[in-house]
């Protein structure tokens, strides 16, 4: 079911900001940024091996990774595995008893399809599903 670790997603209060970093000191280069209203969120990729580390800003007070970096601060949000199949990992997950946040794949950033798996199933780790043409 799971491919490979897609993604890993750090919530951060400015993607500018935060970028210096990761090309400047570590010599890494952002790809893209990205806007996906439906999350309220804004993302930049930053490729590193077969993975990508996704910097994540809010659009928004009440989006959803405001909330995260107001309660805990900025920091590693979520982990993205890869999946074949995202509606056939959904219905394995939920068949074994799984807690799901999206029980339904919804639209993600670069057109992934994606869902989210309750942390308490996970040892406090937010995970993220994602499916990729």
């Amino acid at each position: 079911m799971i491919k490979k670790v897609d993604h890993i997603g750090i919530a951060v209060k400015s993607i500018e900001e935060a970028r210096k970093f990761y090309e400047e000191v570590l010599g890494l280069k952002v790809t893209g940024i990205e806007e996906v209203k439906e999350q309220k969120v804004k993302t930049a990729f930053i490729p590193v091996g077969d993975s990508e580390i996704e910097l994540l800003e809010s659009t928004s007070e009440d989006g959803p990774v405001a909330k995260f970096i107001e309660k805990r601060g900025e920091g590693i949000h979520h982990i993205a595995l890869q999946v074949d199949d995202i509606e056939k990992a959904l219905e394995e997950l939920k068949g074994k008893g799984v807690k799901l946040i999206d029980e339904v794949p919804r639209y993600g950033a670069g057109g992934a399809k994606i869902a989210f798996v309750h942390p308490k199933n996970a040892n406090g780790v937010l995970l993220e599903l994602c499916e990729r043409d």
